[in-house]
Parts: C-alpha cells; sequence; structure tokens
C-alpha cells in the first residue's frame, strides 16, 4: 500500500456551471445546496472525502459573476482567496461553451496567477457533440497546461471517479485532518439554513431568490411525550421586499407550506430523526448590504 495522501482543493467556475452537483456527486452527501438558478452556492463549503489512502478537503467557492453588492463582492473575493491556501484547484466549465467567456476569462487569469496545479473539469458533455467538445479542449490546452482535462456528467459516478482519481495523483502525502465520519465542516444548523433557502429558490420566481437569506433562531432537541427524538427548529425568510413577502408566503399561505414541508423531509433525513419546523417571513431592505449579515459568508 502506498503513503496516506491529504490535501485541499478549491473547486471554482462561474455561477450555475454545476459545482454543487459535482461536490454533492464527489462526497455521495447532501452538502451543497442545489438549484437551477445563479449564485446557488454563498458561502465557501468544504465537503470531506475520506479513503484508506487519501482524505481530500474541497472547497465549493461561491460562482464567479460580476459583483453588484457588499454581498457579491464579498462572494467573489472568497473564491479567489482559496487559491492561495489550496494543492490543487479543479476548474469547472461547461460543454457548449464555444469560447473562453468574460467569466472563464477572469479564473483562468487566476489560476494562472496562482501556478497552482489545475484540472480542467468540463460538465454537462450530454449536451454537446463529440466535435464541438474536442474543438472546446484544444482553446483550453493552448491556454494553459492543464493537469488533466475530464470531461463529465456531474450526476454520472464512474466519470465523477474519474476526477478523484487524477486529484489523488496531485495530492501531497500528509495526515487526515478530519475524522473519517465527516463529510462536511458546516454545523447542522448551517446545513438547515441552505436546505431551506434551497427549497425557497426550487419553488419561486426569479426575481425573488437572491435577495432572500435564512436564519435559524431556534435549534432544539427534545424528547415528545412518547419518548421519541424531535428537533424543533425556527427559521426566518428575510426578504429585500413587502412585495417579495407575499409571493414567498403564497395564495393562502400555499407557498410557504411547500418549503417548509420539503425543508423537514431533507433535514429529518439529515439528522435521522423527526423535525418540527416553522418558518417565517420578514422584510429587510437592506441586508445585503449589512456588515453583520455578510460577514457570515466570509471565509472562515
Amino acid at each position: 500500500m502506498g503513503k496516506f495522501k491529504s490535501g485541499f482543493v478549491s473547486l471554482v467556475g462561474r455561477t450555475n456551471v454545476g459545482k454543487s452537483t459535482l461536490l454533492n456527486s464527489l462526497v455521495k452527501e447532501k452538502v451543497a445546496i442545489t438549484a437551477n438558478k445563479v449564485q446557488t452556492t454563498r458561502t465557501a463549503i468544504r465537503a470531506i472525502l475520506n479513503d484508506e489512502n487519501y482524505q481530500i478537503i474541497i472547497t465549493d467557492t461561491p460562482g464567479i459573476h460580476k459583483p453588484k453588492t457588499k454581498l457579491s463582492e464579498t462572494m467573489v473575493n472568497t473564491a479567489f482567496t482559496m487559491f492561495a491556501e489550496v494543492d490543487v484547484i479543479l476548474f469547472l466549465i461547461e460543454a457548449d461553451s464555444t469560447e473562453i467567456g468574460r467569466g472563464d476569462r477572469i479564473i483562468l487569469d487566476k489560476i494562472k496567477e496562482s501556478k497552482k496545479p489545475c484540472i480542467l473539469v468540463i460538465n454537462k458533455i450530454d449536451l454537446v457533440k463529440r466535435e464541438k467538445l474536442l474543438n472546446l479542449i484544444k482553446i483550453y490546452n493552448d491556454e494553459y497546461e492543464f493537469k488533466a482535462v475530464i470531461p463529465i456528467s456531474a450526476t454520472k459516478e464512474d466519470e465523477v471517479q474519474v476526477v478523484i482519481d487524477e486529484v489523488v495523483k496531485l495530492l501531497p502525502e500528509g495526515p487526515k485532518y478530519y475524522s473519517d465520519e465527516e463529510y462536511t465542516d458546516q454545523t447542522v444548523r448551517q446545513i438547515s439554513e441552505e436546505i431551506i433557502r434551497e427549497k425557497a429558490l426550487k419553488f419561486l420566481n426569479d426575481e425573488v431568490p437572491h435577495g432572500i437569506y435564512i436564519e435559524i433562531k431556534k435549534f432544539k432537541e427534545r424528547k415528545t411525550t412518547k419518548g421519541e427524538d424531535i428537533y424543533d427548529v425556527d427559521a426566518t425568510i428575510y426578504c429585500l421586499r413587502e412585495s417579495h413577502k407575499g409571493i414567498i408566503i403564497g395564495k393562502g399561505g400555499n407557498l410557504l407550506k411547500k418549503i417548509a414541508m420539503t425543508a423537514r423531509q431533507d433535514i429529518e433525513k439529515m439528522l435521522g430523526t423527526k423535525v418540527n419546523l416553522k418558518v417565517w417571513v420578514k422584510v429587510k431592505e437592506d441586508w445585503q448590504e449589512k456588515d453583520n449579515i455578510v460577514n457570515k459568508f466570509k471565509l472562515k
């Protein structure tokens, strides 16, 4: 048996290229929320891959986009701050690109600057013909000497395994940084907040989602009268406008009920116990500019 390898990997890409889906496929757990909206991931989420021969700590960074608020500026800075601290960069792009777009160009320049080993992962290959894919690979290979170029569909296990194998080749020998049972350094409270936000993104119209953030005020375990374990979870969805509040609640409270019900099911699955989830909606007009809130999304 070879020496044990361990190290840190940064997963980077534009918004909505499938980073969170890939991350969840890599660790086979729900660590990052996935929704078909841009800027789903706000914080840098660490996921841990454990094996008898290696431990990989992957950070899924917020998608790179043009910052418009203090919050989005923090998100983009977080993504690039990671490069200095990692052993390998995983750069995720979409297979249907025909050139290196502006967002990908910014990322590529930062990768060149960092001089870190980088693997190019081309996602959603099921959407394009082989010829187009080969052309895209050539465009990127002419720009930078990637350690590997891996075309994948992020939901296919065997293709995702190739990514893991290539990362392991580039990792140094090292210790275990986390115990084998851990697959993320996020707390269950943080993951629960993210689950509620994922469900809100899923059911809401495009004009609302990124103007919301979730705060869990109460997260407490107790026994029911029958002696069963149950968690009481109280959460607030903050939105930017009164009109958004109405949309989130929905006609007769239907939409909010749907968000709460589907979130509760996922939280129960994660905790392996019953959950009593209550969700409120409040307006906080300028939260995206408030330091005490924005700081939550900074890299710790």
